[in-house]
């Protein structure tokens, strides 16, 4: 139904994240990463997403096929990445960043394989 769509903050660990669109197809969200502050090592089963960077410097780790090591994607503001089912990765702010990230709907889909929070083998935020 067209209209206005609810809008949500979730506080995580590492900063924030704002849930603008979520609906049966996708999911739309911002991520505020604080600098020096990194997201779980993780894949998604389903979970197919891509983010554009707003603002910042990160560095995007992530498991390309046929790798056996994480690789370094250093991203700056205004570039992109995709990441498609299974991929191993995750976001280490370099500076205080801005994420837009449109995705496939599973919020849950996430396998965290190495957390410095604590949150191992949940999808918890």
């Amino acid at each position: 139904m067209s209209g206005p769509a609810e809008v949500r903050r979730v506080n995580k660990p590492w900063g924030y994240e704002i849930i603008w669109a979520h609906t049966d197809k996708y999911v739309g969200k911002i991520l505020h990463v604080n600098a020096g502050e990194q997201l779980s090592v993780q894949y998604h089963e389903r979970k197919d997403e891509t983010v554009y960077l707003l603002a910042g410097e990160m560095k995007y780790w992530v498991q390309l096929p046929g790798d056996t090591e994480l690789r370094d994607q250093r991203l700056v503001a205004g570039q992109s990445f995709r990441i498609t089912p299974l991929t191993v990765h995750y976001m280490e702010a370099v500076t205080d960043c801005d994420v837009l990230e449109a995705s496939t709907p599973e919020l849950d889909d996430v396998v965290r394989i190495k957390d410095r929070y604590g949150r191992e083998g949940t999808s918890a935020p």
